[in-house]
């Protein structure tokens, strides 16, 4: 099988490690099957889109609708080479999965708004699933609400004029969208289990997600939500839908 690649911005070693161990195992993939580059430490090498099966794009500590004069040197890089990317991911509709920041990058890549009006609290978050988002293959399997783990500043308040509305929330209208046929994103994270929010948690209680002295009532509140088990079945799906020999 052609591996799939996973595009990762997090400096903080232990989260980059569990975020791509979460690929791994909820994707069901092996190691040789998922390369992952840390856009963070290195510029963005040339890829053979061709090469691989698919690309996946993890969540960030990054946001698009920060301040030009905000963002650091890396920052910029980062997102000029996301968009590069972009435009040959688009073009020729690539098996493409962004969660997260994922969602924000596609967003603005594709006309959508990206801005802090629907940003939600760390936790769990009940999805809705539409019409569209029921007949869709990354969705086959899912009920057509389930909860979902999130934790983001920004969001897509408006989704790009060419995309199709997958699923939806009560606090954050946009929670995943496609673009053709094979390229989706989504707000909420599909690789993320209860073990892996709390490590975020911890990663990031100086970065403005919550205050920091909130940090035991917002992991209390984590582990006393409903079991969050169906946003994995994304992730299979995909590998199972685009997985090339």
């Amino acid at each position: 099988m052609k591996p799939f690649l996973l595009l990762a911005t997090r400096d903080e070693d232990a989260v980059a490690d569990d975020e791509y161990g979460a690929f791994l195992r909820l994707a069901g993939l092996e190691r040789g099957q998922l390369r992952r580059i840390r856009l963070e430490r290195e510029p963005m090498p040339a890829l053979e889109l061709t090469d691989y099966s698919g690309v996946f794009v993890g969540g960030s500590p990054l946001n698009t609708s920060d301040p030009a004069e905000t963002k650091s040197p890396v920052h910029v890089r980062v997102e000029r080479e996301m968009a590069a990317l972009l435009d040959e991911v688009v073009a020729r509709d690539v098996p493409f999965l962004g969660a997260c920041y994922g969602i924000g990058t596609l967003g603005v890549h594709q006309g959508g708004t990206v801005d802090r009006r629907f940003g939600e609290a760390v936790g769990a978050v009940r999805i809705s699933v539409t019409d569209a988002g029921q007949s869709d293959p990354l969705f086959a399997g899912i009920p057509p609400a389930f909860d979902a783990f999130v934790g983001h500043k920004e969001a897509c308040s408006t989704a790009p004029p060419n995309a199709v509305l997958l699923a939806s929330g009560a606090a954050c209208p946009v929670q995943a969208f496609r673009v053709g046929r094979n390229v989706y994103a989504t707000q909420f994270h599909p690789e993320l289990e209860l073990d892996g929010l709390i490590a975020r948690v911890h990663a990031y209680r100086d970065h403005g997600y919550f205050a920091p002295d909130e940090t035991d009532a917002v992991i209390a509140a984590a582990r006393a939500a409903a079991p969050v088990t169906w946003p994995a079945r994304i992730l299979s799906n995909f590998v199972a839908r685009y997985a090339k020999p």
